[in-house]
């Protein structure tokens, strides 16, 4: 990269950015384990990097093994399609997975692990980790170079998807991986400002207490198109020690999901994927509706609204929803995470599908969809071995 540093692999979630002059900013993921070395920024050497930059880092590892996950920033120029710029912005991670972007300019890289600090081994390796792992960190996206990681505590600590912002409150929704996972909103003290605290919960349907979204069983609990009235419970203890935020919210009332992942602003509305939802568990998608009082203490006169808006079958063509974006002609389109072939899928309002793409160039995942802020180019991540695409289209006005 510009930088020196090697292209990390494991592409995952991703956002754009203006970047002036007609360029577009993009800020990727890594979805990097520890152990995978070779595949990281730092393969062409660790220990001869400045202090300056190894400073910057969130766990270095004590120098023998430092977190491999983080994020890169690109600058594009779609006029001549050429990578003007990259460069590692976020380091010292872990499994950086999803997040998403906000409207302040910035990009939240979420942590999809809940390592502990200590010795371990993974993959045959000794890995030692300095710090506790299970963040969000925040990168700007005017950055220029390698930014100082530095966890949002307040966010929670469990094993992060993806984020995503309600611009009117400040407001940041959190997905999570995990079979019987929540779905999660971090109020902030000052909207903008993560940093300096807020409140987080977790959503629960009102009158049906710890609901399991799930649908595996063969009567349904969630029905399709049907909006469920929502309640949001307070988490205390939100830095835990053990891995029990989640089991702490279901035992108090809250809805569980089956591997929440990709989450968008979607119009008026929040589009979540739950990859193993279903009774055939090829996976849901659900749109969470705010509150006109969303956050504050009216928000009970009229609360906002949970819906189910398509589930996969054997015969569907979306199966393993993940990471989703909105088009600018106002459709999703969502990547598949599959076992089979990976491909990219429009749905419409209506929850009509439509093919887009389909990876034939590997078995991997389809990950990190997101438009150019001018809506002219799609790019899409194939998580391994390691690419990012420009899409240009045509596409529908």
């Amino acid at each position: 990269m510009s930088d020196g540093l090697r292209v990390p692999a494991a592409h995952d979630g991703m956002a754009t950015f203006d970047g002036g002059d007609g360029r577009v900013i993009l800020i990727c993921n890594h979805e990097m384990k520890t152990h995978w070395f070779a595949g990281s920024a730092f393969a062409g050497g660790y220990s001869e990097l400045p202090e300056s930059t190894k400073s910057l880092l969130y766990d270095r590892g004590s120098d023998k093994t430092p977190a491999l996950g983080g994020t890169t920033t690109t600058l594009y120029n779609p006029a001549t399609a050429e990578t003007e710029k990259q460069f590692l912005s976020l380091a010292g991670t872990e499994i950086n997975c999803a997040g998403g972007p906000t409207p302040w300019g910035t990009w939240l890289s979420c942590e999809e692990c809940f390592e502990a600090p200590g010795k371990s081994i993974d993959a045959g390796r000794m890995i030692t980790r300095d710090k506790r792992h299970g963040y969000v960190f925040e990168v700007p996206a005017k950055a220029a170079a390698l930014v100082k990681a530095e966890p949002i505590v307040a966010m929670g600590r469990f094993e992060h998807e993806a984020c995503a912002v309600h611009e009117p409150t400040g407001i940041v929704y959190m997905t999570e991986d995990r079979f019987h996972s929540l779905f999660y909103r971090y109020l902030p003290r000052v909207p903008g400002k993560l940093s300096e605290g807020g409140r987080l919960q977790a959503l629960a349907i009102v009158g049906d207490s710890s609901l399991m979204t799930h649908n595996w069983a063969s009567i349904p609990e969630t029905p399709l198109n049907t909006p469920l009235t929502t309640r949001w419970i307070d988490l205390d203890d939100v830095d835990p020690v053990k891995n029990d935020l989640r089991l702490r919210g279901t035992a108090l009332g809250a809805a569980t999901f089956a591997r929440g992942e990709g989450l968008c602003v979607a119009g008026d509305r929040f589009a979540f994927t739950c990859t193993n939802g279903g009774r055939a568990r090829l996976g849901q998608v659900f749109t969470y509706t705010p509150s006109p009082f969303e956050g504050t203490s009216d928000e009970p006169d009229k609360p906002g609204t949970l819906t189910l808006i398509a589930e996969a079958g054997e015969d569907s063509l979306l199966r393993n929803c993940d990471n989703l974006t909105m088009a600018p002609w106002g459709d999703l389109i969502v990547c598949e995470d599959t076992p089979e072939h990976c491909g990219l899928v429009g749905m419409r309002p209506d929850g009509s599908q439509y093919p887009i793409a389909d990876n034939a160039y590997s078995n991997s995942e389809l990950a990190g969809v997101c438009f150019s802020p001018d809506g002219e180019t799609l790019f899409l991540n194939i998580q391994y071995p390691g690419m990012t695409l420009a899409i240009t289209g045509p596409w529908p006005s």
